[in-house]
Formats: C-alpha cells, sequence, structure tokens
C-alpha cells in the first residue's frame, strides 16, 4: 500500500468516526426531550456496540475479499443512520438509527484495519497503527468539538446532523475507495481457506491472542462506561454542565488521547507493545476509579487518565497479528471485534438497568479489572525482557 493509500484510510476513518463523537455530549438533551428512563438512555448509548457486535465477524470475512465494497457501503449505512436520528421519533426507531450508525462504522474499520495490517509491504508497526488510530480519535474530537460550539437554541437533532456532516466526504471518496482498494477475485473452492479458518474458531489460539482479547474487552467496557453514559450524565445531573461543558470533558479525554497515541506508539516499537499496554492499563484502572467515585477534579484528572489509557487501543490487534498467519487475520480481526463491541454494547446497558447513581461502583469494577491485567501483562514482559538477557 502507498502513502497515499494509508492517508486515504486515514481521511475516511476520521470523516466517518465524527458522528461517534457527534453522540455522547447530547444523551442528556436525549433523554429530557423524548422523556427517556436510564435503562432506555443505556440501552441507546449500547446499540451502536451491539451493532458492531453482531456485524464483526460477518464485516471481516467480507473484507478479506471485497475490501473495496466494505468501504463503499459503510457511508451509506452511516448517512442513514444520522437521518432516522435527526428525525428524533420514538425510541425504537433512535434506536435504528444508533444500529446503522454502528454497522456503518464497524464496516469502515474493519475493512481499514484489515487493509493496514494485511499489507506486506507495509507491515503491521505499532507506529502505523496509531496513525490510523490517530485520525479516528482527530474524528471523534472533531464531533465533539463540531456539538461543543453550535448555539444552546439549536436542538439536539440539528446538531446532531449537522455535527455529522463530514460523513459526506467518505460519500465522495468512495469511487477513489473502490480503485484504490478493488475487491479480490473470489477463493478457489479447493483453496483450503475454510480448513485453515475452522481451527482459529474452535480454539486453535495461541494464549497470547486470548489475552489481548481479554484486554480489548477490559479496555471497551471502560470507554463506553465512561464516555457513553456515566461522564455525560455525571456532567449535566452532579455538576451543572451544559452541553459545551460535557462536550469539553469529553474533549479533554479525546485530546489526552490524540497527543499520547504517536509516542505511545512510538515507545511500543521500541520497548515492545506488552509493556506499554501494562502501562496504559494502570492508567486506565486509575482513571475508571477518578470518574467513577470522584469529586469533579478527580473526573477531570480521570479523563486525561482515560486517554492515556486508550493510547493503546490498537495495541492488541498488533501483538494478535504477530500470532496469527495472514490468510486467517481477517478472521480474528472479526472475532476480535466481537468480543470488543460486546462489551461496548454491554458497557453502558448495565449503567442504564443499575441506575446512573450506583454505575461508579459499576465503572471501579472495571478498574479492578484493569489493573489486573496491568499486572498480568507487566509480569509478561519483565519475563520475557529476562529471557532475552540471558539469551544474549
Amino acid at each position: 500500500m502507498s502513502g497515499s493509500g494509508t492517508a486515504l484510510l486515514c481521511l475516511m476513518v476520521f470523516a466517518n468516526t465524527v458522528c461517534v463523537g457527534a453522540f455522547g455530549p447530547l444523551l442528556p438533551e436525549i433523554a429530557r426531550a423524548q422523556s427517556l428512563a436510564d435503562w432506555q438512555l443505556g440501552l441507546l448509548a449500547g446499540s451502536f456496540g451491539f451493532a458492531r457486535m453482531i456485524a464483526d465477524v460477518p464485516t471481516g470475512l467480507l473484507a478479506g475479499r471485497r475490501l473495496g465494497t466494505s468501504l463503499a457501503a459503510a457511508p451509506a449505512l452511516l448517512v442513514a443512520g444520522v437521518l432516522l436520528l435527526w428525525s428524533a421519533g420514538p425510541f425504537p426507531v433512535l434506536v435504528l438509527g444508533r444500529v446503522l450508525v454502528g454497522l456503518g462504522h464497524s464496516l469502515g474499520m474493519v475493512a481499514g484495519l484489515t487493509a493496514i495490517l494485511l499489507d506486506q509491504r507495509g507491515g503491521a508497526g505499532s507506529m502505523r497503527l496509531n496513525v490510523f488510530e490517530f485520525a479516528g480519535m482527530a474524528g471523534v474530537l472533531g464531533g465533539l468539538a463540531g456539538i461543543g460550539l453550535l448555539p444552546a437554541a439549536c436542538g439536539w437533532p440539528r446538531a446532531r446532523i449537522l455535527a455529522s456532516s463530514p460523513v459526506l466526504i467518505t460519500v465522495l471518496l468512495v469511487p477513489r475507495l473502490r480503485r484504490q482498494f478493488p475487491d479480490q477475485p473470489r477463493a478457489p473452492a479447493g483453496d483450503g481457506s475454510r480448513a485453515l479458518a475452522a481451527p482459529a474458531l474452535a480454539g486453535g489460539m495461541p494464549p497470547m491472542v486470548w489475552l489481548m482479547f481479554g484486554v480489548g474487552i477490559i479496555m471497551a467496557l471502560a470507554w463506553s462506561s465512561m464516555s457513553q453514559f456515566l461522564i455525560p450524565l455525571r456532567a449535566t445531573r452532579e455538576f451543572g454542565l451544559d452541553r459545551a461543558g460535557v462536550s469539553q470533558l469529553l474533549g479533554l479525554a479525546q485530546v489526552v488521547d490524540l497527543l499520547a497515541l504517536l509516542p505511545v506508539g512510538w515507545l511500543a516499537d521500541r520497548v515492545g507493545r506488552v509493556f506499554m499496554l501494562s502501562a496504559v492499563s494502570a492508567c486506565l484502572g486509575f482513571g475508571a476509579f477518578a470518574v467513577g467515585l470522584g469529586s469533579f477534579p478527580f473526573v477531570m484528572a480521570g479523563c486525561v487518565l482515560l486517554g492515556l489509557g486508550m493510547a493503546g487501543w490498537m495495541f492488541p490487534l498488533g501483538v494478535i497479528r504477530e500470532h496469527t498467519e495472514s490468510r486467517l487475520f481477517a478472521w480474528r480481526t472479526g472475532l476480535y471485534r466481537v468480543g470488543v463491541d460486546a462489551a461496548a454494547f454491554l458497557g453502558p446497558v448495565v449503567c442504564g438497568l443499575i441506575g446512573e447513581a450506583h454505575t461508579g461502583l459499576f465503572v471501579s469494577a472495571v478498574g479492578v479489572g484493569a489493573f489486573a491485567a496491568s499486572i498480568g501483562l507487566g509480569r509478561r514482559a519483565l519475563r520475557a525482557g529476562a529471557s532475552e538477557g540471558a539469551a544474549g
């Protein structure tokens, strides 16, 4: 893949991900305007992750053979979802809109990751993955900024559609995406690809791959519970912040994530992804406790730590790639995304079911899981370093 191909994918993921950032700050307004209970808010927020969860394996398979089609279909689904949310219809219509946004985002993300990680010329270095993630996080920040800059008099449906308008960039890029990333010819019936994929699904994955699945799930639970539910509602109900204030609080985490992504990727390529995963997991654990149980200054510090923790979002996939044959990677990307997006779905849903008043305890429990992951990863990194030192 040429540098222009990577730049094209980054522009695509930026434009697609603006839709994600434009949702969180509007959650309290949606609750008031649509008279939604906490359990409905949790389901509405979590339906994005649910849609990605059910789409991940099919999109992983589709991306393996129909990469251009996957990239072209993504913006169509995103536009349809944004329009349904703009209608401000009844609760099932809003959920359907979020589901379509989730399906579109999953198509674009899995296809983009597959294009980058299967490129033999470009390799799968942490820096290259983090550049792609940088573009996505910039898109989230763009959505937050768009919502924060719109006047309060602009109702949530209009604010949502205006802030999500960059998705039209991807619509215009579709012809170029199809040329740059054409569909692959269908594999012959006897090529053995099904036989290779079967062991990966039937328990043939190495322990390190399973560990990366667990780390990804913890990260997704932390991100979705805090940014898609707890932070917006605590900011509004406890701290009295308006739409712009909520956007600034969520934007703080995104800015830190953006600033840390490339340096953290650079360090990971030198000291190892596992060591850096241990460090960012510890940050995530501290951030979860601060956001879940702390006063406003601690919540702000927790947002900073959340941003640092999410700077390692792409590392598990990089480790999975190191332990996976190229022909199986599209499968395992899809399976990994199923676990991650199932967690992104369950996080807000559980928060909504237990109510905002008790969500801090749940988020703190996720923080305990992040600490456990940090300790386990740190031990592995130290053992690996000791083994290399003894061999040298």
